[in-house]
């Protein structure tokens, strides 16, 4: 897991003439993905080496080394930018997680019985939810509780939970 590599922007397009460009930034404060500096491309090689942002509507206006020119920005559109997962700091509390350290967990029920994977992490404003995919059938969707979810155990790769009630 140390040398995985996590989504943590987009650059969106230049911003104004001398090479700044317009990021998506897809981390909990958008400035942040200043503070990790050199950013990397989809196969772990270094993309860009950022100088400098300031937040902006939308994510943050950012200089970067390579980037002299409003059509050298405008060319790096749509162009995805990593960290290394070993790049990140643990998380402060026990009950605090990565969302990339999540999304593939096998899910099993307190039981034992196997439920299915995370497939993905949402939060539509009223807390995260694991999206749950089994091996048949829809995906169903579990809220990250400690209810819900009273066990996360990383090391062994594994999601306790407590499925809920089906409805007809």
């Amino acid at each position: 897991m140390s040398d995985a590599l996590i989504f943590v922007a987009r650059v969106a397009g230049a911003f104004g003439v001398k090479g700044e460009m317009r990021l998506t930034t897809f981390t909990a404060d958008p400035l942040a993905v200043v503070d990790y500096k050199t950013l990397l491309g989809e196969d772990g090689a270094p993309a860009l080496s950022l100088a400098g942002g300031r937040a902006a509507k939308g994510g943050v206006v950012a200089r970067a080394a390579e980037v002299q020119t409003r059509d050298q920005a405008e060319a790096l559109r749509g162009l995805k930018l990593y960290i290394r997962r070993d790049s990140l700091p643990p998380p402060e509390d026990e009950d605090e997680f990565y969302v990339t350290d999540l999304i593939g967990l096998d899910v099993v029920g307190v039981d034992g019985e196997a439920l299915g994977r995370v497939r993905s992490v949402h939060d539509f404003g009223a807390g995260d939810l694991l999206e749950i995919e089994p091996k048949a059938g829809p995906s169903w969707w579990l809220p990250f509780t400690r209810e819900a979810v009273p066990e996360v155990r990383l090391a062994e790769r594994v999601i306790v939970a407590v499925k809920p009630e089906e409805t007809e």
